[in-house]
């Protein structure tokens, strides 16, 4: 082995983790779903919102103990690696890898497709060439840069959404609702409904534990992350429930035109012509640090399976030495964009998940193995280690069955194809999976890294 020479550096506060967080999950994102949420649910789309914050919740506290036990980048890939063994880490890691890569590309064409609906005479391929090239030049140069533009952008998205609140709430001073319970539970109201809507609502939470890649940049992971991956499930959580309900005070029950087009409509409505294309603003700004956020932490993922010589380690496992950021890695994931010139939305959006629940089930699944390996006592430590993990993994089983029969099959052909990899890495299980080398704490949870990995 030879000494690393270059590493991540932690720069990053809790401050910077949470807003990444959030501008992953897209403020915004309420807004363009609302319609979609409320139509499902009986017109009780901020209830939907709170089960689902509840649901994700529980998966976010898994995350959060893993978090603290493994302060490392690579999320769930380092944490089932460490309690399910390599083999299943590396599967998890490969499934995750799906979503990962075609993640930052989805990203770029949501807001290529605002950008064009704002200014018809650009086509939306140009778009996306322009918020590849800018958000990866972005995340190259330094994480410094990308941690100052991503607090300015998700603060002005963040600030259009509550503009956007606020014009609701003038409205509902001239126009005072009928009732104020209405929103939260009505005679349309049903519980398989609220469910079913809540789980459509859930994947608006993808994205909570991206911010487990930034561990070895931020400053006292150990504490900062567990408390930054609470607080982004939380507070996003709570700003779509929030919102939700004053839009669904705003326009009561369950019916609309185009669901897919209320806010926009709803902009209109209260505010104007001008004040809905400024809302829309909101899409397209929050766009762009989501594009942000999601190439870090695709980035991130690559350079630590690189590293670990899971991913051709001399191409995904080195960093600038300058800027210290993993520039192969970057320019790889803004190449991705090339994909989505000729793919509808729906194609690019209806795979990606697939890796996001399964990650999500065998990280509760690993707090639960935790738990037994280091026989906690005590009934706190048996509702958080076992109870609330077991549950959280129902959840993402469950959701998981929701997803589409498309996104089923290549969920699992991509996996099929990782699973043929790690027979050839390990030709047919007769060599150890790759994995780096790292001491262990008195108490069990992983040491800072100080050797780079062996060679694969």
């Amino acid at each position: 082995m030879s000494e690393t020479t270059v590493s991540l550096t932690p720069k990053l506060s809790l401050t910077s983790v949470v807003t990444f967080g959030l501008a992953y999950m897209a403020p915004s994102l309420v807004m363009v779903i609302f319609g979609v949420i409320s139509a499902a649910s009986g017109g009780t789309a901020p209830t939907a919102f709170l089960v689902a914050t509840g649901a994700m919740f529980l998966t976010a506290l898994s995350y959060a103990k893993m978090a603290r036990h493994y302060p490392t980048s690579g999320s769930a890939y380092v944490y089932t690696r460490k309690l399910l063994g390599s083999p299943v880490g590396f599967l998890v890691g490969w499934a995750v890898l799906l979503d990962y890569l075609f993640l930052p590309m989805v990203a770029w064409l949501v807001q290529s497709i605002y950008l064009n609906a704002q200014f018809p005479a650009v086509p939306v391929w140009v778009w996306m060439l322009l918020n590849a090239g800018l958000t990866t030049l972005v995340n190259i140069i330094g994480l410094t840069l990308t941690d100052r533009v991503n607090k300015l952008l998700t603060g002005l998205a963040v600030f259009i959404v509550l503009l956007f609140v606020a014009y609701c709430l003038v409205h509902l001073g001239h126009h005072a609702p009928t009732s104020y319970t209405r929103p939260l539970w009505n005679s349309g109201s049903s519980l398989g409904g609220i469910s079913a809507a809540a789980a459509i609502a859930a994947y608006s939470y993808l994205g909570f534990d991206a911010v487990t890649t930034l561990s070895e940049e931020t400053r006292d992971a150990r504490r900062t992350i567990p408390r930054a991956v609470v607080l982004v499930i939380a507070t996003g959580g709570l700003l779509f429930a929030a919102v939700a309900y004053i839009m669904q005070l705003v326009h009561p029950g369950g019916l609309f035109d185009d669901p897919e087009t209320v806010a926009y409509t709803m902009s209109i409505e209260i505010g104007g012509q001008t004040f809905a294309d400024w809302t829309n603003m909101a899409g397209i700004v929050g766009g762009f640090a989501s594009g942000l956020a999601v190439q870090l932490s695709s980035s991130r993922l690559l350079y630590t399976m690189g590293r670990d010589g899971v991913l051709p380690q001399r191409f995904f496992g080195t960093l600038h030495p300058r800027t210290k950021t993993p520039v192969l890695c970057l320019l790889l994931t803004g190449a991705m964009c090339l994909l989505g010139l000729d793919i509808s939305l729906a194609t690019a959006t209806s795979f990606i998940n697939f890796g996001a629940f399964l990650a999500f089930t065998a990280v509760n699944v690993g707090v639960v193995v935790h738990f037994v390996r280091n026989r906690r006592a005590g009934v706190t430590k048996v509702l958080g280690y076992v109870v609330a993990p077991a549950l959280g993994a129902c959840v993402t089983v469950y959701l998981m069955t929701q997803l589409s029969v498309v996104a089923l099959t290549i969920g699992l052909c991509w996996l099929a194809a990782g699973f043929a990899h790690l027979l050839w890495l390990t030709r047919g299980f007769s060599r150890p999976t790759p994995e780096l080398s790292m001491g262990e704490t008195p108490d069990g949870t992983e040491a800072d890294r100080t050797q780079s990995p062996v060679e694969a």
